[in-house]
């Protein structure tokens, strides 16, 4: 039986999956902890990868890596670490993407060109905030990696440094169109050439561990929670973890004008546009917080409420926002009356938080064209009983909660297998998920709280 490994380093932890290449069941899993904040330093996600897959990494055939996206790992012509990694969530660099995008022509020309506007989470505007700000680490830095090729590099030996067209495509120097690194985009950010990684075909193998197991090309963790779901054409998958993620799987390259979905590449060769909010699961652990409530607790309290909260509404925009842009942004409560309850506290931290997924769905769905057949609901916030009941009048189309599993870590053990394999189309592996549920769309809920997110537009930008 061939054994292939997945590694999922995600921007909290490092988790591994150990899975029979042929049928997709996990044989044996790991986990380790990734330090908190904006900044870290890479040699972190590799204490924490081997201690993940001590045990692991010497059983499998062939292993693959899906990293969280966007951040930048600068390292000098010696191969040595710059400076602590920026991470996806670290909005320092929202200046940054501003000048990136009027330097380029505007948000539309970046579009154009990359599939993307520059915002705050994009490698390349990291890039651009590091020469503004710290113009000696600029200088020093010879070549750029994204964490997931970092790790696929220290699995290398630290020789051949590689990446996937998925997690490519979003640093803001490579073009969705041509399939292609734009170096003259990286040399806008950074001010010099820089050594790019080579970006290798989904199925392709990078090389082999020092023990034998060989490497594949790895990708981004949307790209691999993609392959890991088996998403078809109008499956929207939506992953409430640290970010909460709207991507769907297309066919064709999405150049959205309103800038407000990120036209990536996904780990198969097709593309998975996606739009993405800084604010995630924590937007639930901040209203279990502030109750001072377990989970079970938290949920039984926010479906206690009516629909509605008692009129309560939260914008749940904690720690800025990219959909939509708003780095300055913070958190509004509206509605609160003398009659405000604990439930209706817990359930608009709820319905907040899914309103403004909601909202990344509707983008999604713009800016490609093709309209959602089913949503299937992962990640950590989706495990909550109140956000899977409170969901299907949120989005008002059939959400699926698929059984709770690490679909990153998956996707990256399904590409593992795939490259093991040497076929033209991934193995196909079964998805377990639950019955499909529904309920129209409460359209009097969305608009309350599309007015409140319209009334704070800008506000935050001029009185910070």
């Amino acid at each position: 039986m061939a054994l292939v490994l997945g590694i999922d380093s995600s921007t909290q932890s490092c988790k591994a999956v150990l899975v029979d290449a042929a049928s997709g069941q996990v044989i044996d899993e790991g986990r380790a902890s990734h330090p908190s904040g904006t900044e870290v330093d890479p040699q972190a996600w590799i204490d924490a990868l081997e201690k993940a897959t001590a045990g692991l990494l010497e059983r499998a055939d062939a292993v693959s890596i899906a990293g969280q996206q966007h951040g930048m790992v600068a390292l000098d012509s010696n191969d040595e670490i710059v400076r602590p990694a920026l991470l996806w969530n670290d909005t320092r660099s929202a200046q940054a993407a501003r000048d990136l995008n009027a330097e380029i022509g505007g948000e539309h020309a970046a579009v154009e060109a990359t599939g993307s506007a520059y915002v705050a989470s994009l490698t390349a505007t990291k890039m651009r905030w590091m020469r503004d700000h710290e113009p000696d680490n600029a200088a020093r830095t010879a070549s750029v990696m994204l964490p997931h090729d970092f790790l696929t590099w220290h699995l290398l030996g630290r020789g051949r440094k590689v990446t996937d067209h998925g997690d490519a495509s979003g640093t803001g120097y490579y073009s969705t169109r041509d399939r292609a690194w734009r170096p003259d985009l990286a040399t806008l950010a950074l001010g010099h050439e820089i050594v790019l990684p080579e970006i290798l075909a989904p199925h392709a193998l990078a090389g082999t561990t020092a023990h034998g197991v060989k490497v594949a090309a790895g990708t981004g963790d949307n790209a691999a929670a993609a392959l890991g779901l088996d998403l078809q054409e109008g499956d929207v998958s939506v992953s409430i973890g640290t970010s909460g993620v709207a991507g769907m799987t297309v066919a064709h390259s999405v150049h959205d004008p309103s800038g407000l979905v990120s036209g990536f590449a996904d780990a198969t060769g097709a593309y998975f546009p996606l739009a993405c909010t800084l604010n995630g699961a924590p937007v639930l652990e901040f209203g279990r917080r502030i109750l001072g409530v377990e989970w079970d607790e938290f949920d039984a309290l926010a479906l206690a409420a009516q629909p509605g909260s008692g009129g309560v509404i939260l914008q749940p925009y904690l720690d800025g926002e990219r959909t939509p842009n708003r780095p300055e942004a913070r958190g509004v409560l509206a509605g609160l009356t003398s009659a405000t309850s604990r439930e209706d506290f817990a359930r608009a931290t709820v319905e907040g938080l899914l309103w403004s997924l909601g909202d990344a769905v509707d983008a999604l769905v713009q800016a490609t064209g093709v309209p959602v057949k089913r949503i299937q609901l992962i990640g950590g916030g989706g495990r909550s009983k109140a956000v899977r009941e409170i969901a299907p009048e949120i989005f008002g189309h059939e959400i699926m909660v698929p059984e709770p599993a690490e679909y990153v870590a998956l996707g990256a053990a399904r590409q593992a297998a795939w490259a093991l394999s040497g076929e033209a189309t991934p193995p196909q592996w079964l998805v377990p998920g639950a019955q499909a549920q529904s309920a129209p769309k409460n359209t009097e809920l969305g608009a309350r709280y599309a007015t409140l997110r319209e009334a704070t537009e800008g506000w935050f930008a001029t009185n910070s």
